[in-house]
């Protein structure tokens, strides 16, 4: 397990352990994340879609996981193909994956191509201005890094549509065309019987056939699970790789990724009749013993988490035990009702269990009204991040605060070589 040695007081009359748990204290919440976890799900998804390449999809930071982090785990362990939304987050995974094919999500625009080819990424190309911008940039440059044509097929998001894509099928047959994939999004995915995707899946296959020689890919997370008609030439799993079900009508077939602890700041007592937390929503209805957490909303535990005196809020577990949210949650706190737990079971300075140990991501949605997705995309910044496996050692992070005040006494620090210029 890394740790960060700035942020941990070292003395010889401490354990590893001690120390680390001193460096800890600091923080209101413990995040960690389990890279061997990450890794073990994407060679299920791997083994699922034989022969289909597996990529993954690392976009927001990982779904909150950690780029840098996330991407070099997979590297190591064989992934060769990324998909991120902007060029700011391919720029890190560049950094981690050297090696890797990453394409950007977020499509080309003017004036964009020199960052593309300054780190060797891919644009996903879904309009036919920006399929020109870019056939001007690589003309005027001699760049032939590649890029992905994306089709729309039934999203009506991104993509060209059928006329467009069959349209600009004689330059893709002509050759010497840059395209190195052809691809589209799945509407209803996760919905094993939706008739959207079997004909999204048919317009697919009919224009795809006719781009000759380029690899395709449509399926998604739980596009991968529709079976191998979806899986084509490569899949591109992204919340399936960080615990997410990709087949909510079916147990979850994927190990949990992140596990989230706070720490309790305060046990307190309140008596039968009393309320707690903002707008006095949750009366006690007996004499209740409270434990005060310090995570809130501006963490990313969703207000919509809350109880009142006619609904039952989200769970947390204390000493083993699972234990209900009482009132609102707040921006830094929430109160947790651990009256049944024995007595000093809890006390303050312990952590308890908000994200793991048995409650999933997509339960936590459920209480958020939500999806798994945001509620690992929402995972605040005033976490001490532990990253766990990978086979790599990896700092804690730091929050954004201390960092800043580090960067402003410490040397800097020596950056990684530059890419090859531009060809002229």
């Amino acid at each position: 397990m890394a740790s960060d040695p700035k942020m941990i007081p070292q003395t010889g009359l401490l354990s590893a352990e001690a120390n680390q748990a001193a460096g800890l204290a600091a923080y209101g919440g413990v995040l960690t994340v389990d890279l061997d976890a990450i890794i073990a799900n994407w060679r299920k998804l791997e083994k699922t879609a034989v022969p289909a390449e597996c990529s993954a999809v690392i976009k927001a930071n990982a779904y909150g996981c950690g780029t840098e982090q996330v991407a070099r785990a997979l590297d190591k362990a064989g992934c060769k193909t990324f998909f991120v939304a902007t060029i700011e987050e391919a720029r890190t995974a560049r950094a981690a994956a050297p090696e890797a094919a990453i394409y950007v999500l977020g499509g080309y625009f003017q004036n964009t191509g020199e960052h593309y080819a300054k780190i060797n990424c891919r644009p996903v190309i879904g309009d036919l201005n920006e399929l020109a911008e870019w056939d001007v940039f690589c003309r005027r440059t001699g760049w032939s890094g590649g890029a992905a044509i994306h089709i729309d097929t039934g999203m009506n998001r991104l993509g060209l549509t059928l006329a467009e894509a069959q349209a600009i099928i004689p330059r893709i047959n002509a050759g010497d065309h840059g395209i190195n994939l052809v691809m589209s999004h799945l509407v209803s995915a996760e919905q094993l019987n939706s008739p959207v995707n079997a004909k999204q899946l048919a317009a697919f296959r009919g224009i795809v056939s006719e781009f000759s020689g380029v690899p395709a890919t449509l399926a998604n997370s739980s596009g991968i699970f529709l079976g191998a008609p979806f899986q084509f030439d490569l899949v591109r799993p992204g919340a399936a790789l960080y615990g997410v079900n990709p087949t909510p009508e079916a147990d979850n077939p994927m190990q949990p990724v992140v596990d989230l602890k706070a720490r309790i700041v305060q046990i307190r007592n309140v008596e039968r009749g009393e309320s707690v937390g903002y707008g006095g929503t949750w009366t006690a209805r007996r004499p209740t013993k409270l434990a005060i957490i310090a995570v809130g909303y501006a963490d990313g535990y969703f207000r919509a988490a809350s109880s009142n005196d006619g609904t039952r809020g989200a769970e947390v577990i204390v000493a083993g035990r699972r234990c209900p949210v009482a009132g609102r949650v707040s921006m830094d706190l929430i109160a947790i009702d651990i009256t049944d737990l024995p007595p000093n079971a809890a006390r303050r300075g312990h952590l308890v269990t908000l994200l793991g140990d048995g409650i999933t991501v997509d339960e936590l949605a459920h209480h958020f009204g939500t999806i798994g997705y945001e509620v690992l995309t929402s995972l605040g910044r005033r976490y001490a991040r532990i990253y766990k496996g990978g086979n790599v050692v990896e700092p804690l992070e730091r929050p954004v605060a201390a960092q800043a005040a580090e960067q402003s006494s410490s040397p800097p620090v020596e950056q990684p070589a530059s890419p090859p210029p531009l060809p002229s």
